[in-house]
């Protein structure tokens, strides 16, 4: 499987395990990412994603996404598209 840096953690909410994404490629409902840090690595689908409170179903370089992530993650952590 080959992986493509696709951005990085910007803030992480540990009460609702919701993350803050910078993209700097493209993602969809569907793609199945991989976040890695000192810390963390794990490997999750991407079910669902918000751009600024509002449901997305893709979105582009430069946006700030928010998705609902399975473990804790930390500010600067590598997202992956696999």
């Amino acid at each position: 499987m080959e992986e493509k840096q696709i951005g990085a953690v910007d803030h992480f909410f540990g009460n609702i395990s919701v993350s803050m994404i910078k993209l700097t490629d493209a993602l969809r409902i569907g793609d199945r990412i991989h976040i890695k840090g000192s810390t963390s690595d794990f490997m999750q689908d991407v079910s669902s994603m918000q751009i600024d409170r509002v449901p997305a179903q893709e979105a582009k370089a430069g946006d700030l996404i928010s998705i609902k992530v399975e473990q804790k993650v930390r500010k600067d952590d590598a997202v992956y598209k696999i």
